[in-house]
């Protein structure tokens, strides 16, 4: 490991060490380039996922390999059909979702679900509304984004999107746009405005799936 990457794995740990979430859960840290690997054990998949989101935080992180494991501790175990209701009535009460086109299945404590929605934000919002329920211990995200909305200028309604952002330089990103599937090239000065990026795109009308070839500068 060279002084660039024991700087970052230590911007990286001290970012996981302010994470309130993750409590007193020890998450190990590996740096190759740009590559962040995590390793360890929490007591949640709620935990598991907020040091994702914290190493994703950190300037100069491009791709973060979430490899924690999650072993429940007593108080959090369930079973498998309380599991399956519990994810059933997060589904029905997150206003976002439009349950009734999503299944879900659960087996040893991991969630997954199917069906398809005609935005990228309920299909975030189905993940969201599961993944911080007691017991779990994964999710899997196989819902299809199938719009039925078919929109002729996406290119510049993104564009524009992203001239809007604070987040983003968009004079350095470039869109292309064809049948539904839209294509981000260029680059972006950190993952924030990576996701950024990504969720201007999935915001257009008529998006059905997103090709984020963004580079993060470092």
């Amino acid at each position: 490991m060279n002084v660039q990457e024991q700087a970052l794995r230590r911007e990286v740990l001290a970012e996981l060490e302010w994470e309130p979430r993750l409590g007193s859960s020890t998450v190990g840290v590996a740096v190759a380039s740009a590559v962040v690997t995590l390793t360890g054990v929490v007591k949640t998949y709620a935990e598991k996922m907020a040091a994702e989101r914290a190493a994703k935080r950190v300037k100069g992180v491009h791709v973060v390999i979430n490899e924690i494991d999650v072993k429940l501790a007593s108080p959090h175990a369930r079973a498998d059909p309380e599991i399956a209701a519990a994810v059933v009535r997060a589904l029905e009460w997150d206003v976002l979702v439009p349950h009734t086109r999503i299944e879900a299945r659960v087996a040893d404590g991991w969630v997954r679900l199917e069906g398809t929605v005609d935005w990228e934000y309920q299909r975030a919002a189905a993940a969201e509304a599961v993944h911080r329920l007691t017991g779990i211990t994964g999710v899997t995200n196989l819902i299809a984004v199938k719009p039925q909305l078919v929109a002729e200028d996406v290119e510049k309604r993104i564009e524009a999107a992203l001239k809007r952002s604070a987040d983003v330089e968009a004079r350095h990103i470039h869109v292309e746009a064809h049948e539904g599937k839209v294509v981000l090239r260029g680059r972006v000065h950190s993952w924030v405005a990576r996701d950024t990026a990504d969720a201007a795109a999935w915001a257009a009308p008529g998006v059905a799936t997103v090709e984020d070839e963004l580079e993060v500068a470092s």
